[in-house]
């Protein structure tokens, strides 16, 4: 079954789609987990895996980035994998068709919520049994989802928390080695005025005991 279905943009995390909950308490059973595809999506980037399953507790995560945009489910653990990256396929695909053009162009989180009526649409054609035996022409074009990696979802952040980190420290070094270059240059300026200095005054005690002899 899919619980929670999520769409971000890459470049800095920032949310542009998701499911809108039925009920209230719907809303509260998937807060944690929103909080952490929230996270998730603050974590991933450029160089991460284009397709990637991560364990969250007694469910999964399943998520497919495509055009530098993040497409997440969560699903409960007995649900297909197959199905699921089907799901995100089919999803993607007409994201991108409606908003590929403009996706780097907002600003404000959940720009896109209106595509929640297609995600809709589409969880209820995936959860159809009848419907998934409609499918193979999509599932043939998928990769063996055997081979898709499984991480855990604490692991996951942790390693992105230790990523940032070393990415501030490797840009703190840039800001010295700068500095290092700018400071080196003015030394080096300001010991050829020195010398400069110094050949005029050789130069004038010079001339003054020429003329005076």
């Amino acid at each position: 079954m899919v619980l929670l279905t999520m769409i971000a943009r890459i470049s800095d995390g920032l949310p542009l789609a998701a499911t809108m909950q039925e009920d209230e308490q719907s809303e509260r059973s998937t807060l944690e987990y929103q909080n952490q595809a929230k996270m998730l999506f603050r974590k991933l980037g450029l160089q991460s895996p284009t397709r990637c399953t991560i364990e969250t507790g007694p469910y999964l995560f399943h998520y497919l980035i495509e055009n530098e945009v993040c497409y997440l489910v969560l699903c409960e653990r007995n649900y297909s994998k197959r199905i699921a990256y089907s799901y995100l396929e089919d999803i993607a695909q007409e994201f991108h068709s409606q908003y590929g053009k403009r996706v780097n162009t907002v600003a404000r989180p959940y720009a896109f919520i209106e595509f929640d009526t297609y995600i809709q649409k589409a969880k209820k054609v995936f959860s159809d049994g009848r419907s998934r035996r409609n499918m193979n022409a999509l599932n043939s074009q998928l990769q063996d989802v055997q081979r898709i990696m499984v991480q855990n979802i604490d692991d996951v952040l942790q390693r992105g928390t230790v990523l940032s980190e070393l990415d501030t420290k490797t840009q703190n070094l840039s800001m010295l080695s700068q500095k290092y270059k700018k400071d080196a240059a003015h030394l080096n300026s300001k010991s050829m005025y020195v010398k400069a200095v110094a050949i005029l005054v050789a130069f004038l005690v010079f001339l003054l005991y020429f003329f005076i002899l």
